[in-house]
């Protein structure tokens, strides 16, 4: 079976598991903008990975538009994918046919404020100001307070023992 792991990386993090994704299907590792769209069509599984900015999935279109034999979809932010409600950023992000077809998986990625864009340092800027609002240290979700906690910092979340779901996934897909 011919296998292509696709991501699009800004910072890193989705790039490290869609490398560890390929290596443990061995599968091609290819970065976003190498790829053509009738070029899907020469694999019998895509897994596409992208990175989550602003609600958006970083250049799922590729996938979207372009029918594939088996899709697997993994998404890299830094929220925790335990705690965190994906459904509104997914009925955004995939067509209504795709998102009931399509297995999606979410991963924990990084980010270093330091080595951040003005955009994405702006983005997070207003995020933040918007998580606090007028809210008490005690009025905070604990997700809300990971965030405060982090902010300007160098964080790492990224795991390689959390592709295992999405790897047996894709090995059950296989057969």
């Amino acid at each position: 079976m011919r296998i292509a792991v696709i991501y699009k990386s800004n910072y890193g993090t989705t790039k490290q598991y869609a490398t560890w994704i390929a290596a443990e299907l061995n599968a091609e590792l290819i970065e976003r903008t190498s790829i053509k769209p009738r070029e899907l069509a020469d694999y019998d599984m895509v897994v596409y990975g992208g990175g989550l900015y602003a609600s958006g999935i970083l250049g799922v279109d590729l996938v979207t538009e372009n029918p594939c034999k088996r899709l697997i979809i993994f998404t890299v932010g830094l929220a925790d994918p335990n705690t965190t409600d994906y459904s509104k950023i997914l009925d955004k992000n995939l067509p209504g046919e795709l998102r009931s077809s399509v297995k999606v998986f979410h991963l924990r990625g990084g980010i270093d404020y330091a080595t951040i864009g003005i955009v994405h340092r702006g983005m997070m800027a207003m995020m933040r100001k918007m998580t606090i609002g007028n809210k008490s240290p005690e009025q905070l979700s604990d997700e809300e307070q990971a965030f405060v906690d982090t902010y300007g910092k160098k964080v790492d979340f990224t795991d390689r023992q959390a592709i295992k779901p999405l790897i047996d996934f894709a090995k059950n897909q296989a057969i």
